[in-house]
């Protein structure tokens, strides 16, 4: 059997039912809570742990990667970072979704295409 979604197999009893779909897990987990962007309370949390500790600031090695590539290309769309670093579009969204909270990226027009770029 495999994702609705991603098409990957699933293995017998690890599938999930989400409105009619059989999902993998990682999926389902995305189904019910998608990365969102644009949360001032995320952004909130974020700014005061940093301040407390600065442990809550320190970047995953995805992150790093990401800043890197946002860096040498001056700015790019999603599909062209994920491609760059070998990553599905699910996990860079979760990615940037982070970072856009902890105030490191933003998007932003550029020739009518969107583009992550650097805060």
């Amino acid at each position: 059997m495999n994702c609705d979604r991603c098409g990957e197999p699933i293995q017998a009893g690890e599938e999930m039912e989400h409105y009619g779909q059989t999902l993998c897990e990682d999926c389902y987990i995305q189904a019910l809570s998608p990365a969102r962007a644009c949360d001032p309370w995320a952004v909130r949390a974020a700014q005061s742990l940093s301040q407390m500790d600065e442990s809550y600031a320190t970047l995953s090695t995805t992150q790093a990667n990401i800043l890197q590539a946002l860096e040498e290309t001056g700015g790019a769309e999603a599909e062209v970072i994920a491609g760059r670093l070998g990553l599905k579009m699910t996990e860079l969204n979760r990615e940037l979704a982070t970072l856009r909270h902890m105030e490191k990226v933003r998007g932003e027009m550029r020739e009518g295409r969107k583009v992550v770029c650097l805060w």
